[in-house]
């Protein structure tokens, strides 16, 4: 069997193939191109590989390879798909990797989270199957950056089975034991239009939504005054405003007013408990009122995560790494493994304060390190 290309050359074919996903069908692309070759490197190494498409977009796949047999194992765990990005903001072309003299890789998608896909797998090249006590499983996903459906279908499907899990996103390879959820909602308002001078001929929907924004801030203090939690640089609950449009002509009453908002929960808050607290509370402000209200979910959220940190996976990342483990704001695919009944860690290369930007980069050193970490886990939990 010849040796695996270079891990940078891994990364540099992963970032030439655009895989961005988005809920606006405009940037939405397929991530097959990325399954594909995840697939033929997988199959090289010796893994069993299963491509699924998800049930709900077929021209989307996870992918679940498989390298040794028995039960418990680890879990390396990672997203395929980037989200959009603005050619101008670059000083490179996103799906060129662009190497530079202190070892940065400059490429859409190298730190979050294509390279993390190159460390695995070069971590994973270095065992046999038949030196394994238990199995490793690479698992990549479609739609982490969007709607978090090909971890659904995992989910759905209930695989992959194994004992620890470690998620690859960007964390300088600290590990990262907790992290807040996320609800991305959309409120309209809907009231009547009619000519400015007179207000009685309408009712105006813009009004309204500042009455809702009002109600909306209103719950973000109680939630924060409600809910804290220390290890977290922001230790509290989050409610943003993030885009409102509405009405057309300064000479008409608005009609029509929308809002989209998002709304971050510490561990220990129920997401669908959250959702519907708001719900009932923005129906009762707008019972009998001229406008009438419609709240949707932009996406179905994503819980809040934790580890517990005396537990084994987070023990033995904090001893490999030399690292305690933290609390981060974002969100990850961590709770939807941790729900399979899964020790789950987030835990890789690169930052997230370059990811989601232009002139996104991971850098050799971090692949190096990172391809060094998974390899002594997999040791500690497959082999040992």
């Amino acid at each position: 069997m010849t040796a695996l290309p270079s891990a940078v050359e891994l990364v540099r074919a992963l970032v030439a193939e655009p895989s961005v996903s988005s809920p606006d069908p405009r940037h939405d692309r397929s991530n097959r191109t990325v399954i594909d070759r995840l697939a033929s490197w997988c199959e090289h190494v010796g893994f069993r590989v299963d491509v699924s498409p998800l049930p709900n977009a077929p021209h989307k796949a996870n992918l679940v390879a498989t390298l040794g047999d028995g039960p418990d194992g680890l879990v390396l765990a990672g997203h395929t798909d980037t989200v959009p990005y603005d050619e101008s903001g670059w000083a490179t072309d996103p799906f060129e990797l662009v190497g530079t003299d202190d070892g940065k890789l400059f490429g859409l998608g190298s730190a979050d989270m294509k390279g993390f896909f190159a460390a695995a797998l070069h971590a994973a090249s270095r065992f046999r199957a038949d030196t394994l006590r238990r199995p490793i499983v690479l698992v990549a996903t479609a739609d982490e950056e969007s709607t978090m459906d090909g971890a659904r279908a995992l989910l759905d499907a209930k695989r992959p089975t194994a004992r620890f899990a470690i998620v690859g996103e960007p964390t300088g390879l600290s590990p990262v034991h907790a992290h807040k959820g996320i609800l991305m909602e959309q409120l309209t308002l809907r009231g009547r239009s009619g000519h400015s001078s007179d207000p009685s001929l309408g009712a105006s929907a813009l009004e309204a939504m500042h009455v809702a924004m009002a109600e909306l801030l209103a719950f973000r203090a109680e939630l924060q005054a409600e809910h804290r939690n220390d290890e977290f640089a922001v230790a509290s609950p989050t409610l943003n405003l993030g885009k409102i449009e509405g009405g057309d002509s300064p000479n008409r009453i608005c009609a029509s007013c929308r809002l989209t908002f998002d709304l971050r929960l510490l561990p220990g808050m129920d997401l669908e408990g959250t959702r519907a607290e708001l719900r009932a509370r923005l129906t009762k402000r707008f019972d009998g009122a001229l406008v009438t209200m419609a709240l949707d979910s932009l996406v179905p959220g994503v819980p809040p995560h934790t580890t517990p940190r005396e537990g084994t996976l987070v023990q033995t990342l904090e001893e490999l790494t030399g690292r305690s483990s933290r609390a981060v704001m974002f969100c990850t695919e961590a709770p939807f493994f941790a729900a399979l009944g899964m020790e789950t860690v987030v835990c890789g290369a690169g930052s997230i304060d370059v990811a989601h930007q232009p002139n996104e980069h991971t850098s050799r050193q971090g692949l190096d390190a990172a391809t060094e970490l998974y390899a002594q886990a997999i040791r500690r939990f497959c082999v040992e």
